[in-house]
């Protein structure tokens, strides 16, 4: 699990990211990103709509999944940075570990190459 420093709090945490933010999208899943402050550290949510899947077993492991990557790759994401990813497809439940954290790499290397 992430730690609670990276994670979002509050009902009205993500507006920031989704009013200003830049967006890189792949073919299951987009990555919305805005910067802040360089010394805090980086924060990151992962939404999973209904429309996914009806579920909250496979949401929620989809969820679980994401987070897992993007915490072991802890250093390839800026300090100060807020991460959102957006999942549509239901895909990437059954999707095998390596092509997800190839993925989600390439969608942080987008983002932090246009920052």
């Amino acid at each position: 699990m992430i730690g609670k420093s990276h994670r979002f709090h509050g009902y009205n945490s993500l507006r920031p990211v989704y009013r200003q933010g830049q967006t890189v999208r792949g073919p299951m899943l987009s990555l919305k990103f805005a910067p802040r402050d360089p010394r805090r550290p980086y924060r990151v949510a992962v939404v999973v709509s209904r429309k996914v899947h009806k579920s909250a077993v496979v949401r929620n492991r989809v969820r679980r999944r994401i987070y897992e990557i993007v915490r072991r790759g802890d250093a390839a994401v800026r300090p100060g940075t807020d991460l959102v990813f957006t999942v549509f497809s239901d895909q990437l439940a059954e999707l095998d570990a390596a092509h997800l954290q190839k993925t989600v790499e390439q969608l942080l290397g987008k983002a932090s190459g246009k920052q």
